[in-house]
């Protein structure tokens, strides 16, 4: 079995634990941690599978230059107190979007009404919470999708994700755009989904930011309608 635990990194989820014989992760997200690192990681109990992928590593030249590693290196070392920040904001993020009126649905693990709840409790590690992404369904569609990212003024659009600063993005706009929309929808991504990798930055900050983004949308959607209502009769 191979998992890819990019999104939890092995702080919340010791995958290899679990019985995986293979994690992977893309050591630019979470574990560099501030966006100036291109690199990636396999971890396997197994020895000989790793001394084999070593040997593929050897022949194909995949090796970081000294700068890459040293930049990694400096972000394994605070890898312990970033995630823990990142989870206590995507915690509070999630439950506040969560009692949004212009949130239909908050897709977080740290949240009962997740349906993987339950699963989350016995895969992440005790107390240390439930990881720093989580995406959420807007009301009002595409449209107002795509106008709550473009109007954020603290958090970032773009499609990276596990960096320091908040990111956010439009899958079905921006990295899922070449996936035909009946594909997309078929899969769990309609194009109200928004995505959003939450920072390290003060929380309610990031609240704030959302907030306005969303009342903003909710205010535009109603004036849309009114003008729609006055052109019919």
């Amino acid at each position: 079995t191979i998992v890819d635990n990019t999104f939890s990194t092995s702080y919340h989820i010791r995958t290899l634990d679990l019985g995986i014989d293979v994690s992977i992760q893309s050591a630019t997200k979470y574990l560099g941690g501030h966006s100036d690192v291109l690199a990636g990681v396999i971890s396997s109990n197994d020895e000989r599978y790793m001394v084999e992928a070593a040997k593929y590593q050897k022949i194909f030249g995949s090796l970081l230059d000294p700068m890459q590693s040293y930049l990694l290196a400096r972000g394994i070392r605070t890898l312990d107190v970033r995630m823990e920040r990142h989870a206590k904001n995507a915690q509070q993020i999630a439950e506040f979007l969560e009692k949004h009126e212009g949130v239909d649905r908050v897709f977080y693990p740290g949240l009962e009404s997740h349906p993987d709840y339950e699963l989350g409790q016995q895969q992440f590690r005790k107390g240390k919470g439930f990881g720093g992404m989580l995406s959420f369904l807007v009301k009002g569609g595409l449209n107002n999708a795509k106008f709550i990212v473009e109007n954020l003024d603290v958090i970032n659009l773009a499609v990276s994700l596990g960096s320091v600063e908040s990111l956010i993005e439009h899958p079905s706009s921006m990295t899922h755009t070449m996936i035909p929309k009946e594909q997309r929808e078929a899969g769990g991504l309609p194009d109200s989904l928004v995505r959003l990798s939450v920072g390290i930055e003060d929380p309610i900050d990031l609240i704030n930011d959302l907030d306005q983004a969303l009342k903003a949308s909710l205010s535009l959607q109603n004036t849309e309608e009114t003008l729609e209502a006055s052109s019919a009769q």
